[in-house]
């Protein structure tokens, strides 16, 4: 067999099934052999952008490796965007190109390049093979440093001629991924038991890692027990929920900025921080600091990277978040005293009866909103979806200055896994990544929802859900501009760009016609400007066969 087969033989026995890509001739081997092999489904896109954002989707919604396959040098250049957003992320990503045929290296021929060298920065490891013989267990190296905590993508670089070399009795083992419920030490569970357990203000502070981990329901159950609201990342960093929207101490998205973030977090004595990168920041406002100089902290991560990286702890706790969240409630269930388990009944009501206020000033403020023949308002977009959202659906978003949390804000998205946006902010993400949630979960329905800017980036993918009759039903908010950079432009006090006075901030004209864009690709498209015919189109197409685009107009704030 030549090395190529190889590569597969490796994938398949790791349970790989789908490879995303957008080949050139020095992919080529690789194409030839998927086409011999049953086991694979190829998923064509015209662009990396879609091709990346793809395997990214698919990576997050199976747990699995996504495994993408680009040209060399030109291609890789293409995705960098959409493996800065996997590095983020921590997607655990098997990236490869091809390379130029080792006997013309020297030569500097047509598309050569140092691929390993521009990919490094944003891989856990990237690699390129150097011999035939080394294609297995470089591909079991791949696939098992991508699926061990802290995850990530990971990079191999294949040149034409070892993807064509003959092996003789190559080793196909296959990978030994090990089982990541690793628990902490539990001398550092003691210690943190002890100081969560003095807590008068508690606070939990809640990233993508717990859901990644299979936490959600373990962070839930300690929450009730400790009698402390839930805080997730704030929107420049949050990616996937850490516990279902509608259960009473989930307290939302931490603010955007540091004053605000300062101020929100004041009333607390001490946090327990767990599998959330802590913080990441967009625009500097002061204070530096943006947790209070009060704020106890304990932290809980299986990334010791993330752990007292910029604020001190008190103590740290390396390990599973799932595992550690279930030891530690017993242990705090331990501790706890009859005044204890009082205090912490009477948080969880008054946490309760918050959120049941913020909700139904939300549900006031959606009812306010203005009626106009120019769009609908996003808070009214928002709200023609969740009216028709089913507990079981995957929400993609790449619509910032849209999507508002709202959907989380209503308590709608009952199942935390089914939630996806933005970590890594490259544009273009959100259309692929739909596609690959979709063919990760087929039975499960899947909503894309896009800004318009956003869109433009990986539009081309709409021709890939057309071709493989990928049934998304994307949603993208046309406001006509780059909404976000007009809000960054308050912030930083800069009243030209806020007031959309300078070049460079508004999408027409010419006006983007994304029903003709769709309909051009292959994909059935409608523009709708009323808020119940978005909320019955939504609905009958969220279990239809094929992908809609739905266009909205929509007015900007």
């Amino acid at each position: 067999m030549q090395s190529i087969q190889a590569f597969l033989e490796i994938l398949a026995a790791a349970g790989v099934s789908h490879v995303f890509g957008n080949p050139g001739t020095t992919e080529l081997p690789l194409n030839e052999a998927i086409g011999r092999d049953s086991r694979f489904r190829y998923v064509l896109g015209l662009h990396e952008i879609p091709v990346v954002g793809m395997a990214d989707g698919y990576a997050m919604a199976s747990g699995n490796v996504g495994v993408c396959n680009l040209h060399v040098a030109c291609g890789l250049g293409n995705a960098m965007g959409m493996l800065y957003n996997a590095h983020c992320e921590g997607t655990p990503l098997v990236v490869t190109a091809g390379q130029q045929d080792r006997r013309l290296r020297f030569g500097e021929p047509v598309l050569e390049g140092d691929l390993v060298s521009v990919a490094r920065p944003w891989t856990k490891w990237a690699c390129e093979v150097q011999r035939g013989a080394d294609v297995p267990a470089a591909v079991r190296r791949a696939v098992q440093s991508a699926l061990t905590p802290p995850t990530g993508p990971v990079f191999l670089s294949l040149p034409l001629d070892v993807q064509r070399e003959p092996l003789d009795r190559p080793d196909l083992s296959p990978p030994c991924v090990l089982d990541r419920g690793v628990r902490p030490a539990e001398a550092a569970l003691r210690r943190a038991a002890d100081r969560l357990a003095g807590a008068r203000r508690p606070v939990i502070l809640a990233g993508s890692r717990v859901t990644e981990a299979g936490g959600a329901e373990a962070l839930a159950r300690f929450a009730e027990t400790w009698g402390a609201p839930v805080f997730a990342e704030n929107t420049t960093a949050h990616g996937r929920l850490p516990m279902a929207s509608n259960h009473p101490l989930y307290a939302g998205i931490l603010p955007y900025w540091s004053p605000e973030i300062h101020s929100r977090l004041a009333e607390f004595d001490v946090a327990l921080a767990v599998g959330i990168n802590l913080l990441r920041l967009y625009i500097h406002k002061p204070p530096d600091r943006s947790l209070p100089e009060g704020l106890a902290l304990v932290q809980l991560d299986n990334d010791p990277w993330q752990i007292g990286k910029n604020y001190p702890v008190e103590v740290g706790l390396v390990g599973d978040p799932r595992c550690g969240l279930d030891e530690l409630r017993q242990l705090m269930v331990a501790r706890a005293t009859d005044d204890l388990r009082r205090a912490a009944f009477a948080r969880v009501a008054r946490w309760t009866a918050e959120r049941s206020a913020a909700q139904a000033a939300l549900r006031t403020e959606i009812a306010s909103q203005p009626v106009s023949d120019r769009g609908l308002p996003p808070l009214t977009l928002m709200n023609a979806l969740a009216r028709v959202l089913p507990g079981d659906a995957a929400v993609v978003e790449e619509s910032i200055t849209t999507h508002q949390n709202v959907l989380e804000r209503l308590g709608v998205l009952s199942d935390p896994t089914g939630h996806f946006a933005h970590r890594g902010w490259a544009l273009g993400w959100g259309l692929g990544c739909a596609l690959g949630v979709k063919l990760a979960w087929p039975d499960r329905p899947v909503i894309g929802l896009l800004g318009d800017g956003a869109a433009m980036y990986g539009i081309q993918g709409l021709w890939t859900a057309a071709r493989y009759r990928i049934p998304v039903t994307f949603i993208v908010a046309n406001n006509r501009e780059y909404r976000i950079l007009k809000v960054c432009g308050q912030v930083l006090e800069m009243p030209d760009i806020a007031n959309g006075a300078s070049p460079g901030l508004d999408l027409g004209p010419p006006a983007i016609d994304f029903v003709g864009l769709a309909r051009s690709l292959g994909v059935a498209a409608h523009r709708v400007a009323d808020a119940d015919e978005l909320s019955e189109r939504i609905r009958a197409n969220l279990f239809g066969p094929d992908p809609l685009l739905l266009e909205v107009p929509c007015l900007a704030e």
